[in-house]
C-alpha cells in the first residue's frame, strides 16, 4: 500500500524549478510511477505529510504566518550596461574590421 494516495481533486500549481540528485530522481520518477501520478503530485504530496509532521515548523509557521516565498526580480530590458543586441554587433563589426564604424555609430 502507497503512502501518498492518488490525487482526489485540483490545487492551482505554479512552476518551481529544483535539482535533484540522481538517486532521488529515480526514485521519484518510480515512485510516480508505482501510484500511476505525475511527479510533481508526489513532490507536492511529500511536502504537505512529510512537512506537517515537523512540530517545531508547525510551531514557527504560526508565528511567521506570511508568505516566505521570495519575491521575483523585475528584470527590465534595455537598462544597465551594453545590450546583448550592442555586444554582439561589436563582436561582428571586429570580425568585419569595420570597428570604428560601429563605435562611432553607438555614440550618437
Amino acid at each position: 500500500m502507497s503512502l501518498i494516495k492518488p490525487r482526489t481533486r485540483g490545487k492551482q500549481m505554479l512552476r518551481h524549478i529544483t535539482r535533484l540528485d540522481r538517486e532521488s530522481n529515480e526514485t521519484l520518477y518510480a515512485y510516480a510511477q508505482f501510484i500511476g501520478e505525475p511527479t510533481e503530485y508526489v513532490l507536492n504530496q511529500l511536502v504537505d505529510t512529510v512537512l506537517a509532521k515537523d512540530k517545531d515548523f508547525i510551531s514557527w509557521r504560526a508565528e511567521h504566518p506570511q508568505s516566505c516565498v521570495p519575491r521575483p526580480t523585475s528584470r527590465r530590458r534595455g537598462t544597465g550596461s551594453t545590450s546583448t543586441a550592442q555586444r554582439l554587433g561589436a563582436a561582428r563589426s571586429l570580425s568585419d574590421g569595420s570597428a570604428t564604424e560601429t563605435a562611432a555609430t553607438e555614440r550618437v
